[in-house]
């Protein structure tokens, strides 16, 4: 088996989807295990990382279902991550955010920054707008196809 983008975005959506941290596949010599990590926030709160020689009542509770995604105004266009990274508003710490609510930005603006693996990637504005709304707080890990901005065209 190739394990290629598309076969492991696949995984990741499936983890998300149906609300699981650790997903484990083996097929012939190749073993894949990925795990989630919770937000920042909660990880703060106190969250519990079950194992599998200590597994609460929780882990084989059915998963919650996904919360609704804030409907949009017509006019209003999301930007979703493109990856799975830790959302940084700013390009340095003590350094002005990219974007603040109310600010036009132009297509391919930057907008933020999301750290994968320890590489910086840039996300930039598809669309020509205002910014109206910011997702994610700094420092929150961003799930795949998360909302980050909404943008007002």
């Amino acid at each position: 088996m190739d394990l290629n983008k598309k076969i492991l975005d696949q995984l990741v959506e499936l983890m998300q989807r149906d609300g699981l941290d650790r997903l484990r596949v083996r097929v012939g010599d190749l073993d894949v295990d990925l795990r989630m990590t919770p937000p920042k926030a909660a990880r703060d709160a106190g969250a519990t990382t079950v194992t599998a020689g200590n597994p609460s009542p929780a882990a084989h509770a059915p998963a919650a279902p996904a919360e609704r995604r804030d409907e949009a105004p017509p006019n209003v266009r999301k930007v979703l991550a493109p990856l799975v990274g830790v959302f940084y508003r700013a390009p340095a710490p003590n350094e002005p955010a990219f974007v603040n609510v109310g600010d036009t930005v132009s297509e391919g603006q930057v907008l933020c920054i999301l750290e994968a693996m320890k590489l910086m990637n840039e996300i930039v504005s598809e669309y020509e707008g205002r910014v109206v709304k910011i997702c994610m707080n700094d420092g929150d890990l961003a799930s795949l196809h998360q909302e980050l901005f909404w943008i007002e065209t």
